[in-house]
């Protein structure tokens, strides 16, 4: 976001940080990859690994592939109309004969690393909870559905850890590539990068992606297949989504578009921004209009004490609203990366001092718990009037986490 007076923390920008610190610079902007091979003889595992589910459900997931015909393409070379891809991942019936999705494809990873320098393990890429194409699991009702938006730089894989924990407990999980400032690939084999953008993309930018995503979760409710090349659904998908019950989250500049979108579009009941620092666009240095929808922030690095724009847009929350921020997390640390970046970095030798520069102090295994946690009793007392006790205060569940209504 050059054009604002401050800037996301993007891969290349905690790249510049961790060069800074006198840390492995392509290992900072990479986490989830190594440019050491295995080593069995020291125990090292084949791949990285993702925490499973905590849910009743095992997991499905399909990529589409969508195409808004009302907007120009502003990247050259491509269809001429808006480009964006998207999975789903939903509760599924048991399917283990299916293959689990990778975390992310193998070219779209070469194309990451190749963009910071550093080489690929392709064996080290995790694998997913999320079987590809199964069967929808046949509760009798719709499912609520919520919305993910990445952060600059990123990719719709970047906090599948939620997604999944979200999906294996009944919830509908669309994730979002926003093509032009993320790395992706399309049906074609085509992959992009951030460098492909022919300009900046704000948070207000995202915001339109956002609403014709919302577009397309109505086209498959009501029956229709949005993909633009068609491909097949899996068995029940659009029978499975509830539209009057949509949440959205994001992180970073994806935290951001959560609440530009919820102002623009009454769709989204509810919204979690996961340290977003509230800068929607050139010309937007700050969010300064009124929400009366639930929404919760959990912050480290843009908490709402010390950053003027994140206290500007909390002074117009008319609705429920709570902050909750993890002691020793820095703005990684909500996301895969608190547990790939440990990972990776032990089979770099890096030094745990040097690990934690980059993910925080917090115990990765606290803080995966507190992904798990957290998003789920938000989208559970908004979307389905499940009111547990975990956001009423602190919890002695989680005395990391400080609880600031």
């Amino acid at each position: 976001m050059t054009s604002l007076p401050r800037t996301e923390l993007t891969r290349r920008r905690l790249l510049g940080t961790a060069l800074a610190l006198g840390t492995v610079a392509p290992f900072a902007a990479a986490p989830f990859a190594a440019a050491l091979p295995a080593r069995a003889d020291a125990g090292v595992p084949e791949r990285l690994t993702l925490p499973a589910p905590t849910g009743p459900f095992p997991v499905g997931t399909v990529a589409l592939h969508l195409v808004d015909t009302s907007r120009p393409n502003p990247m050259a070379g491509m269809n001429p109309h808006r480009e964006l891809m998207a999975s789903v991942w939903y509760p599924a019936r048991a399917a283990e004969e299916l293959p689990p999705a990778p975390w992310l494809p193998d070219a779209t990873m070469r194309a990451f690393l190749a963009a910071t320098g550093f080489p690929l393990d392709p064996a080290l890429v995790p694998l997913t909870a999320g079987r590809v194409g199964a069967p929808v699991h046949r509760t009798g009702r719709g499912l609520p559905v919520v919305v993910y938006s990445h952060g600059s730089g990123s990719h719709r894989a970047d906090h599948t850890v939620m997604v999944q924990e979200l999906a294996s407990h009944g919830y509908v999980v669309v994730t979002v590539d926003h093509l032009g400032n993320c790395f992706s690939e399309l049906p074609d084999g085509r992959v992009l990068t951030p460098a492909d953008a022919p300009g900046p993309m704000y948070a207000l930018d995202y915001t339109v992606d956002l609403r014709f995503v919302l577009d397309c979760v109505e086209q498959l409710a009501a029956g229709h297949n949005p993909d633009a090349g068609g491909r097949p659904l899996p068995d029940g998908l659009g029978a499975a989504l509830d539209t009057s019950r949509i949440g959205m989250f994001g992180w970073s500049k994806g935290g951001t578009a959560t609440a530009c979108t919820m102002l623009a579009d009454r769709r989204v009941r509810a919204g979690l921004a996961l340290d977003g620092p509230m800068q929607p666009g050139f010309g937007h240095p700050s969010v300064t209009a009124d929400l009366d929808r639930p929404f919760m922030m959990m912050t480290a690095d843009f908490p709402r004490a010390t950053d003027p724009y994140v206290a500007e847009f909390w002074s117009h929350l008319r609705g429920w609203r709570l902050e909750v921020r993890a002691a020793g997390a820095v703005h990684p640390s909500y996301g895969d990366n608190v547990t790939l970046i440990p990972q990776a970095g032990r089979l770099l030798g890096l030094t745990e001092e040097q690990i934690t520069r980059m993910v925080g102090t917090i115990d990765p295994a606290r803080a995966l718990l507190i992904q798990q946690a957290y998003p789920l009793a938000f989208f559970d007392l908004h979307l389905r009037h499940r009111r547990g006790a975990l956001l009423d205060g602190p919890s002695p569940r989680f005395p990391e986490v400080a609880y600031l209504p």
